[in-house]
């Protein structure tokens, strides 16, 4: 297949390029780059990161909390580097599904897009859900099960109706997104660093009892929870491959800018909020249950802090947005190699928006359904979405994983962005980094509980796995797809 390596690396046409790649795309090429970026942002927010988790994270490991941002930001450039060599390489939609595919093989890209997908699934169902106590905080009463679910589904009808507009819609809305986004971090980070700061920087270096008489490298693991679920949103920006200009040289750009960016936007608002808090020991202890609102009160007051509420509501839909069309591209791009059931729906597309409307319409029940769950039960939507992060990052290592065995076997990445003579010890240090980063996500934490509560992240991982190896050697799904698939080895 090296012929074929080289017309993709020589030709300026996209169009022939993909065609090289064994594919006709009937996605527009209308994505910029900076939507390509504002999309993969906008999946990695910030914001939404960093709200979420901050409470849980300084009460866990006090202010050297803020050092994981640091640390995990590092260690997901190391995967976005090698993902960038990749689809430099194979700028096909998808992203996951065929990186594996021609990396490894059929099976392997099988169960690689099976566990990214239904951790897609649960993360949009995760994210919609998180909206909802911000719009009752905003709109002034106390949240319920109700008030939430309906807000959560109210942000996935809105995702969707935007991302059935097209491609054009979908960058604007993102690019919306990110400039929401960011002005929000810069305003907030601004306005507590500069008039409401309590602490100097010296704080960052003191635990203020965090840990207890335990272990302080346990307390400081458990926190780095909070880089370890902000950091994806890069790999976004290769799903839609076929929607992006001259993708082999812009999409890679893309991906670390996510990085950059985004990175720098959660440790400068994350350094407003640490610095801000009046207590350290109350929010450790648990006497303050919510010190992002108790910052943000005496620094804004009710009513800006209810607009600061609101661009974070913002950041929740364009969240959930860029997951929808990350999941629906790489449903459609299964679909397409008829890799998996209800492929003859999944794979169409609409003549009108150029989009797949029912890969994009299962983006949206599912994560529905999911969230009505908890009308039901909250410990089922708590269990389903334990999964979530953790799959991502099962999904991301066996991209890294897959690029490392392809490596030694001779691959020689040949796209546009390549890491030279650099790229093993990356691709190595990345791996590294994603198995540890997973087994600490998945760590039991809480041996008062029962046993399955507490290794829950693994059970619910474990079956996704399961349900998968048993559909793949049954149906077996890979023998019904002759599409190109291990073609980045070279052949002996």
């Amino acid at each position: 297949m090296a012929g074929t390596d080289s017309i993709v690396e020589s030709t300026g046409d996209d169009a022939a390029a993909l065609a090289a790649l064994g594919y006709t795309s009937e996605y527009r090429r209308d994505m910029s780059l900076w939507g390509n970026f504002a999309l993969g942002f906008t999946y990695l927010s910030p914001v939404v990161g960093v709200y979420s988790l901050f409470t849980f994270a300084l009460g866990t490991g006090g202010p050297p909390m803020i050092w994981s941002l640091v640390i995990t930001g590092i260690g997901q450039l190391l995967v976005s580097m090698v993902f960038g060599e990749v689809v430099s390489q194979f700028p096909v939609s998808g992203g996951i599904y065929p990186w594996a595919r021609r990396l490894w093989g059929r099976r392997w890209a099988w169960m690689a897009g099976w566990v990214y997908m239904l951790a897609l699934l649960a993360t949009i169902a995760s994210v919609s859900y998180g909206a909802g106590p911000f719009v009752a905080l905003m709109l002034g009463f106390t949240p319920s099960t109700t008030s939430t679910v309906i807000c959560a589904l109210a942000v996935i009808l809105i995702a969707t109706l935007l991302n059935l507009g097209g491609t054009k819609l979908l960058t604007r809305a993102a690019i919306f997104g990110f400039a929401a986004e960011l002005a929000g971090a810069v305003v907030v980070g601004l306005w507590l660093l500069t008039t409401h700061r309590q602490h100097g920087l010296g704080a960052l270096f003191h635990t203020f009892g965090a840990g207890g008489t335990g272990s302080y490298t346990s307390a400081f693991l458990a926190s780095t929870l909070i880089g370890l679920y902000l950091y994806y949103g890069f790999e976004a920006c290769g799903d839609v491959a076929e929607e992006v200009e001259d993708p082999s040289r812009q999409i890679p750009k893309s991906m670390r800018r996510t990085i950059y960016v985004g990175g720098a936007a959660s440790m400068f608002v994350a350094l407003g909020l640490v610095l801000a808090v009046p207590d350290f020991g109350a929010v450790i202890s648990g006497a303050d249950a919510d010190p992002v609102t108790t910052v943000l009160q005496d620094a804004f007051g009710s009513v800006g802090t209810r607009i600061v509420f609101g661009v974070v509501l913002i950041s929740f839909l364009s969240c959930a947005l860029s997951l929808q069309a990350a999941g629906s591209r790489l449903m459609q791009s299964y679909a397409r190699d008829k890799m998996i059931f209800g492929s003859t729906y999944l794979a169409r597309f609409s003549q009108a928006r150029h989009v797949p409307p029912y890969a994009l319409a299962v983006a949206a029940v599912v994560p529905a359904v999911i969230i009505l769950l908890s009308t039901v039960s909250a410990s089922a939507l708590t269990r389903i979405v334990s999964f979530a992060a953790v799959g991502i990052y099962i999904g991301f290592q066996m991209i890294v994983l897959a690029a490392l065995r392809a490596r030694l076997k001779g691959w020689q990445p040949s796209g546009r962005f390549s890491l030279g003579v650099w790229g093993l010890p990356v691709n190595v240090a990345a791996l590294v980094y994603g198995v540890l980063a997973a087994i600490n996500m998945a760590w039991p934490r809480t041996p008062d509980a029962a046993w399955y509560d507490n290794y829950l992240v693994i059970l619910s991982a474990g079956l996704v796995i399961v349900v998968g190896l048993v559909y793949l050697f049954t149906a077996k799904p890979h023998d019904r797809s002759d599409a190109p698939a291990g073609d980045a080895i070279p052949a002996k």
